[in-house]
């Protein structure tokens, strides 16, 4: 599939990295569709590319790389939803934000991909050990300039 993005041109996507959200993100609940974009062999940052608006695109990452006892609750009725039958074949990712001098993660926001049917959800958790802006990144002079 070709995908239009403000910040790649048009880009190649495989299918099996397309995602189905049936209700949308958190605030774009209009937008369904999105790319999963690796833009280097790091892997650590992705970039999650609505395939309806080159504009709308949020980097995401898997929490587990920066803190790794991240549990994301997911209740009977989203596993449900997403036709999960265990988390073992799910994957995990929250939204990265710049804040002030840090990127940070939005741990009670995570969002669930079912890996097998590509339809995934943004959750919202109550669990209070998770904050909207873990810090996982201080940024540099140096990085500052670039980010």
């Amino acid at each position: 599939m070709q995908v239009q993005t403000t910040r790649f041109g048009t880009v190649e996507v495989d299918d099996n990295r397309i995602l189905e959200f049936p209700s949308g993100l958190l605030g774009f609940s209009s937008y369904t569709q999105y790319a999963l974009l690796q833009p280097d062999d790091d892997g650590l940052f992705f970039w999650l590319q609505s395939t309806e608006a080159p504009e709308l695109a949020f980097v995401v990452t898997d929490p587990a790389t920066w803190v790794p006892d991240y549990q994301a609750t997911v209740r009977k009725e989203q596993m449900e939803e997403l036709s999960l039958q265990t988390l073992e074949t799910a994957q995990t990712f929250v939204i990265v934000n710049k804040y002030d001098q840090t990127l940070t993660v939005n741990l009670q926001g995570p969002i669930i991909v079912n890996l097998g049917n590509h339809h995934a959800m943004q959750l919202v958790l109550a669990d209070k050990r998770w904050t909207t802006r873990h810090e996982i990144v201080r940024l540099t002079s140096q990085e500052r300039l670039t980010a």
